[in-house]
């Protein structure tokens, strides 16, 4: 019997020390416990719809500006650092390590986003990489590799699909696809005073989820990894505007409209997004 005890009393102790160092290696990183809620996250599964329940359809195309502050958490930290990258970083990183496809963005903004894919040189031109020696004044010259400014990505394009169906009677909207926008200027435009804007590439939004739904949103108030860019996006956790509806012209807000009426039309097109659901309501 006492050598039962003993026993058990010897297993008890190599399990306090054992789990002591765990938590002593845990400190030395930061933290007291492993995070892997947000890493090992799946998507939560889209709803099954038929085509025949999809009794009212509309593309529409919206505007992610950074600088508003309900979207800084998109563009934080802005070095990745203990599994925390921002969105631009993230998609950078699926694209170079996880097969992650880019697609060529079109000239026009209506449809055609999604054809021509892209390679990783092509990705990293379209991102003002910079790779060669450079003379500073009252230095030796320097080796400047910089394959990606993702600093430079300053807004989103945002493609999604809204549709009304009847046999769970509910509106619902689907991410179709996310375009970065890159805002850099001449280099003779030392003053940068004229700004230039380009669409670097397209994603497949469902073909992002995964590496999304794995991603922790870097929130500077807590380093509780509670939401992922996936959570995010599909809770509809960040502001923006419409600039375009699918037409038959394929032309944006923009086209016809200029400064504030632009935001005014856009506000027009979600209140009839909105009216149609209840319309949809009335007797």
């Amino acid at each position: 019997m006492k050598k039962v005890i003993g026993f058990f009393v010897a297993v008890v102790l190599f399990s306090f020390v054992f789990n002591t160092n765990l938590l002593a290696q845990n400190v030395d990183m930061g933290i007291s416990y492993d995070e892997i809620h947000a890493r090992h996250d799946k998507p939560m599964p889209y709803q099954y719809v038929r085509e025949a329940d999809v009794m009212w359809s509309k593309i529409i195309w919206r505007r992610i500006e950074l600088k508003e502050k309900m979207n800084h958490m998109l563009t934080l930290p802005k070095y990745p650092a203990r599994n925390r990258m921002s969105l631009i970083d993230a998609i950078l990183y699926g694209i170079h390590t996880q097969g992650l496809l880019a697609y060529k963005a079109k000239i026009s903004d209506a449809g055609e986003e999604f054809e021509v894919i892209m390679t990783e040189e092509e990705v990293q031109e379209k991102m003002g990489a910079e790779s060669g020696w450079e003379h500073l004044e009252g230095t030796d010259s320097i080796f400047i590799d910089e394959p990606y400014k993702s600093y430079e990505i300053e807004s989103y394009m945002m493609k999604e699909i809204w549709y009304f169906d009847k046999q769970r009677s509910v509106l619902e909207v689907r991410i179709i696809g996310i375009c970065p926008i890159r805002t850099y200027y001449r280099e003779a435009d030392e003053e940068q005073l004229n700004p230039l804007y380009s669409k670097v590439f397209w994603i497949h939004y469902p073909e992002a989820r995964p590496l999304l739904a794995m991603q922790p949103v870097y929130n500077p108030n807590t380093d509780v990894a509670n939401l992922t860019f996936d959570d995010l996006f599909q809770k509809r956790y960040f502001s923006s505007y419409i600039f375009m509806e699918s037409n038959p012209y394929r032309r944006s807000i923009g086209d016809y409209e200029t400064g504030l009426d632009v935001l005014l039309e856009s506000n027009k097109v979600t209140k009839k997004i909105f009216d149609l659901e209840q319309d949809l309501w009335s007797y």
